[in-house]
């Protein structure tokens, strides 16, 4: 994520966008990502030609292997649909210790990338007249601070101001201490309203999962039904995502199959972006320290900011058909694509926009992606469709954080969209592929 003008940039891991999606040749070190925020992407030149090569299955599947082997990832997957086919690559376990080969049918935390449905229900409603995009959040939830001032629209687009309560230390204690506790939305929204907002309604951009616990009541209060039932009757069953849900608030398992989560060290080297000391770097790489299994840690506190559980499969049914337009109607889609404002208005040209749950980044004169991220203690993820040439990616990995910190999913990017794009991207030993 990419902070607000003065405040040190941070992951904000938990629930936050992949960063610096695309990069160009020789831009970043090794492991493009490692340093770079959710957010922080690094343009592309206009004379870099971006453009769907012929996919090599065998070479896909020994590039991401050979990656994933690199990065010490557990378990990880790569599905890629464009007009030429459907391309699988998996590598490794999908528990460690056991020689399960991990499967695009495996259920696993999306966390962020629930933010895109989200934004996608909160639009129906709009559509149904229920609620006005313009709407202050105080006309839905109460003890807003500024709330009278923030409209869902700012919520939508990150510019609210309003703390973070992934950033609150006491929730990574607390979750430590009882991993299965249940949380509710009102939990998570009184530990940012202790803390003052960051900058006034409107002023800047800051990722905070706040405005997405916000969301969530607001959709349940306009909609006057639970979230996980509008979810399901507004987004997965018309769209036949039968493997993605919205678990309730006591629910820590995952539907079969399933991928177990891992993650170095305890819940607050993600949800608040500490890093690794240098002694448990050499730990992890030596092997002398394994990663936590945090497969059935209580994901209640991410609800409708980064809750939901599915497939790579469904989700690349998912975002494709929230990108061409097959989730909204043809003046609401047309309002989702206009959302898109820069995170970073003194950047150059080209860099990382957000409109309405969604990521935007321009990667040549050919080719654009519409994507998010997601991050929670056992996951990383990513899904991106870009609508010119009809290529639909989703990447998830079983493992949070590398042992020197990189996000996983970022860090399997560049070796993708290498073989898709047929790009000279760095990857995780240094080199192209």
């Amino acid at each position: 994520m990419r902070n607000s003008p003065g405040r040190r940039v941070r992951r904000t891991a938990l629930l936050a966008p992949c960063a610096a999606l695309l990069v160009v040749a020789g831009a970043l070190p090794a492991g493009a990502g490692a340093a770079a925020a959710p957010g922080a992407a690094v343009s592309t030149p206009a004379s870099v030609q971006a453009a769907p090569e012929p996919i090599d299955p065998a070479a896909l599947q020994a590039a991401v292997a050979a990656t994933a082997k690199k990065l010490m990832i557990p378990g990880a997957v790569v599905l890629v649909r464009t007009p030429q086919g459907t391309f699988r690559a998996v590598a490794g376990t999908s528990e460690l210790d056991t020689s399960t080969t991990p499967s695009t049918r495996d259920h696993f935390r999306i966390a962020s990338n629930t933010k895109t449905m989200t934004a996608a229900l909160i639009n129906l409603l709009a559509q149904d007249g229920k609620l006005a995009l313009g709407d202050p959040v105080s006309a839905y939830v109460t003890g807003v601070p500024n709330g009278e001032h923030i409209t869902l629209t700012e919520l939508l687009k990150m510019r609210s101001g309003l703390y973070n309560y992934t950033d609150a230390p006491e929730l990574s204690a607390a979750m430590d201490a009882d991993p299965a506790k249940a949380w509710t939305p009102r939990q998570m929204l009184d530990m940012a309203f202790r803390r003052p907002p960051n900058f006034a309604p409107g002023a800047s951009y800051e990722y905070s999962n706040t405005n997405y616990a916000l969301l969530g009541l607001v959709a349940e209060k306009a909609g006057g039904r639970p979230l996980a039932e509008q979810f399901r009757d507004r987004l997965f069953t018309p769209l036949g995502l039968a493997a993605t849900s919205l678990p309730g608030i006591h629910d820590t398992a995952l539907p079969s199959p399933y991928a177990h989560g891992y993650m170095y060290g305890g819940t607050a080297y993600a949800l608040i972006d500490q890093p690794y000391p240098a002694g448990m770097q050499a730990a992890a790489r030596s092997g002398r320290l394994r990663p936590v299994d945090y497969t059935h840690q209580n994901p209640s506190y991410a609800h409708a900011a980064g809750g939901a559980v599915s497939t790579a499969d469904d989700l690349a049914t998912w975002i494709r058909a929230l990108v061409t337009g097959k989730v909204l109607n043809p003046a609401s889609q047309r309002q989702w694509l206009d959302s898109l404002q820069d995170e970073d208005p003194a950047a150059p040209p080209g860099g990382q926009k957000y409109g309405y749950g969604i990521s935007y980044q321009r990667f040549g004169p050919d080719a654009a992606m519409y994507y998010h991220g997601g991050e929670l203690p056992g996951f990383n993820s990513f899904i991106g469709h870009d609508p010119k040439n009809d290529v639909t990616l989703v990447v998830w990995a079983n493992l949070t954080l590398t042992p020197d910190g990189r996000t996983t999913a970022n860090a399997l990017l560049p070796t993708v969209l290498n073989q898709i794009y047929g790009l000279s991207l760095p990857t995780a030993g240094g080199t192209s592929e």
